[in-house]
């Protein structure tokens, strides 16, 4: 009876280690099936997993782009075409300007009258006298205010019988009109006429000085005599321009006034 067990127990036992060595045995492996001829194998690899830039890396080392020959591309996305961008040119800095090559700016304008001056060319041998320091001019005239009347006469002598004697030498050089002043500062003067205008009193004293009386042209009341003025534009100073012009006066102008 034992022995029975026994011999059961055995066979048991064998015929669980037959089939764990028959389940711990390693599959083979399928055979892959075999290519046709010409006819390339596709193979498989793994990409390796991106690399993750380091923090610290990122924040201090700005990229750098690749140098290339050609100007960048950029792509539009609305008709997919590459458009080339033109490089930006480099500026060149442009060499310093020498001091000396600098024009100065020109002096401010300023205007003014110089004159009086007794005549018209007077005036032109001023404006002469200036030369290239005169910007604008213009030559004026200012008329003169006459007085009330016009005298001549030859000057008081030292005694009457004098003037007498003076008297009857311009009528034997063919004067008339003329008569003795017998009172006042002109005593014994010989007066030769008194006109309303100076025209006619200076021919009348040409007349006399040409025969060789001392005559003398006198007015009564006050006289202006016409004059001429130079108005001027310069960016000299005023007093320099009224020295060189040898003007008696220099009068400040408003320039907007000089044409």
């Amino acid at each position: 009876m034992l022995t029975r067990l026994l011999i059961v127990i055995l066979t048991v036992l064998n015929v669980g280690v037959a089939l764990w060595w028959m389940t711990s045995q390693p599959s083979k492996p399928v055979a892959a099936p075999s290519a046709e001829a010409g006819v390339a194998t596709l193979e498989l690899l793994q990409s390796p997993p991106p690399a993750k830039p380091s923090a610290t890396v990122a924040a201090t080392v700005p990229a750098t782009p690749a140098p290339s020959s050609t100007p960048p591309l950029v792509a539009q996305e609305a008709n997919k075409q590459a458009v080339p961008v033109e490089a930006p040119t480099e500026t060149k800095p442009e060499p310093p300007v020498a001091a000396s090559t600098v024009a100065s700016a020109p002096a401010p304008e300023q205007c003014s009258s110089l004159g009086p001056f007794a005549s018209q060319t007077a005036a032109q041998a001023a404006l002469a006298a200036l030369g290239s320091d005169i910007r604008r001019q213009h030559l004026r005239e200012v008329p003169g205010k006459p007085a009330t009347s016009y005298r001549v006469l030859i000057p008081p002598a030292a005694s009457r019988e004098e003037a007498q004697a003076t008297a009857k030498r311009i009528v034997d050089a063919g004067f008339s009109d003329y008569f003795i002043v017998s009172q006042g500062e002109e005593t014994h003067a010989v007066a030769l006429g008194q006109y309303r205008n100076r025209e006619g009193a200076e021919r009348r004293l040409t007349s006399l000085t040409a025969a060789g009386f001392p005559a003398k042209l006198m007015t009564n009341g006050s006289e202006t005599l016409p004059s001429w003025w130079l108005d001027v534009a310069s960016g000299a100073a005023p007093a320099d321009l009224k020295q060189r012009a040898s003007a008696a006066q220099q009068q400040s102008l408003n320039c907007a006034r000089l044409r």
